[in-house]
């Protein structure tokens, strides 16, 4: 290890990952420090799609896409919380950002076909897919001891494979065990093996088990780290530091503090625990964002993961296939439960103004055998077993009382379900009057059909699971410029301090624009940040720009 580095990198998701390379790239000296045993942060536990508005792959498919045409989406689901210029950055970042990762990595990115926006019919949004894409398979193999160092289980998919990209979930047993032996791996985990791969070819020094504690600073300059190791802690100076730390959802007192709504069971890295944003605060950032997150529903399920977190499953596919029906505490529906999962988990949040208390917490995912037979639930392909965890009964009255609930009315509210859903309509929620609501289930069945996700929910035995408030990760932290600097509570540039991913104000406000939204804001920031760490020092000590980073 160097005694100092001219850019301190702190965090491994997609955002630290890329900000240290795009610095390394700038021909800076660069050290990454993760806090947590593994690398990959909540990046490795995702399905590693970026959502990019006018993006090279798209184009080269044919589909019809523009800047103005994202703004204009954003714009629409604004309510006031997008700063235009932030929107902006991201709709212009995100093009360059491809060509960034195709130029520097040995990554390459490849279209999600037909995968719609997440709110398709507003202004702007595009129904039939254009704007996520991912990398395609990644050999963990060359990576050597750091191979078995990354977060998350081993997954041989690309999300286009997967149930939620509108795949089965099974591969042919033939390219299954062809996969196994060349070690590669999609998602998040390829997504992460390929950053890391092109890091340490970059020279980038990684260090985990490394928490970042407090800033150093000297005349209102960030001008290092302090380190805390096994070993104890390091003051470790640096021309400038790029926070990359994830969100706070796992510190109770800040999610109490800041959260809009309640949290039960967040699902990411459980490092994130706002370490970024105290360090942030200590120096005088100005915040933004801090009530929003990336809401999601999740389901629990016995068992811990590699990283200390405790198993859960994102909810979201299996509660829009047709067959499926979602009830709160008192059996009834409360929304549309093929939307979109950060808006669905906006239901979570509504307070019964008479009971004083939110009505939709817990809730409950009820399916039948036609679901299991012919989508597969929770992970499994069609026709695989549902999960021994998941409670199952043979009447809609037995299931309701296993899991605690009222069992007449539980009865009404799918009698009442069922009827419309095989009319095709729900004159309550209206659900499956979306592209988004449809595909789910719509590439094994109908796209352009309401039946792609309405189904009556009638074929024994019966099946339900509890569902919580969750989240993939915070969205509010320090302010940042589009080029990732940190901007203190007067507005000005906090010199030596950049931000990328979770860990910062999100440019998107309560908006998920769609399928990889999270992991665009973390490759955009991480790619500006590093290269301004590295050129706006130069800038102040009068060195010449021009570097490979400009070619």
């Amino acid at each position: 290890m160097h005694n100092s580095y001219d850019v301190l990198v702190l965090g491994s998701g997609a955002a630290g990952l890329t900000a240290a390379l795009s610095a390394a790239v700038e021909g800076a000296r660069v050290a990454l420090f993760e806090k947590a045993d593994l690398l990959g942060g909540t990046t490795a536990l995702s399905g590693g799609t970026v959502w990019i508005p006018n993006n090279q792959p798209a184009r080269d498919a044919g589909v019809e896409d523009s800047r103005a045409r994202g703004l204009e989406y954003l714009a629409s689901l604004s309510y006031g919380m997008i700063l235009p210029e932030l929107a902006e950055a991201l709709v212009d970042g995100g093009p360059e950002y491809v060509d960034f990762i195709h130029a520097h990595t040995d990554l390459r990115f490849q279209l999600v076909e037909g995968y719609p926006d997440y709110h398709p019919e507003r202004p702007g949004g595009l129904p039939r897919g254009g704007r996520s894409i991912e990398v395609g398979l990644v050999g963990l193999a060359e990576l050597g001891e750091w191979a078995d160092r990354i977060a998350g289980l081993p997954n041989r998919l690309l999300i286009r494979e997967t149930p939620l990209g509108g795949g089965t979930g099974v591969l042919p047993a033939d390219v299954l065990a062809d996969r196994t032996r060349a070690g590669s791996e999609g998602l998040g985990r390829g997504l992460v093996a390929g950053l890391l791969k092109a890091c340490l070819r970059a020279g980038v020094e990684i260090s985990t088990n490394a928490r970042g504690l407090r800033l150093l600073t000297e005349d209102g300059t960030v001008t290092g780290v302090e380190i805390e190791t096994s070993a104890g802690v390091t003051a470790m100076p640096a021309g400038a530091v790029v926070l990359a730390t994830g969100g706070f959802e796992y510190d109770a007192a800040l999610v109490r503090d800041f959260l809009r709504g309640p949290l039960t069971r967040p699902l990411g890295a459980p490092s994130n625990t706002g370490d970024g944003l105290r360090m942030a605060m200590r120096v005088g950032a100005q915040l933004g964002n801090m009530r929003e997150a990336w809401w999601a529903p999740a389901v629990s399920f016995p068992g811990v993961r590699r990283d200390g977190g405790e198993n859960g499953l994102l909810a979201s596919r299996d509660r829009a296939l047709p067959g499926s029906v979602m009830v709160n505490g008192y059996g009834r529906r409360f929304a549309n439960e093929a939307a979109n999962y950060n808006a669905f988990g906006g239901a979570f949040h509504q307070l019964d103004a008479s009971r004083f208390e939110y009505p939709n917490l817990p809730s409950f995912l009820i399916f039948d055998q036609a679901v299991v037979d012919r989508f597969g639930v929770l992970g499994g392909g069609p026709g695989t077993p549902a999960p021994d965890w998941v409670t199952r009964a043979d009447t809609l009255g037995e299931l309701a009382v296993a899991l605690g609930l009222p069992g007449e009315q539980v009865e009404a509210t799918v009698a009442a379900f069922n009827e419309h859903a095989r009319a095709g309509s729900d004159p309550d929620f209206g659900r499956g009057e979306s592209a988004f609501d449809r595909f789910p289930g719509g590439r094994m069945l109908d796209p352009d059909s309401p039946a792609s996700t309405l189904g009556p929910v009638e074929t024994a035995p019966f099946y339900g699971v509890r569902v919580e408030s969750s989240l993939l990760g915070t969205k509010g932290g320090p302010r940042t410029d589009r080029t990732g600097r940190v901007l203190d509570v007067d507005g000005d540039v906090i010199p030596g301090l950049y931000a990328a991913g979770n860990v910062m104000a999100s440019p998107t406000g309560m908006v998920y624009g769609g399928a990889g939204a999270t992991l665009a804001v973390a490759g955009v920031w991480g790619m500006s940040a590093g290269r301004a760490a590295v050129r706006d020092r130069a800038v102040v000590s009068g060195v010449a720009t021009d570097s490979v980073g400009d070619r």
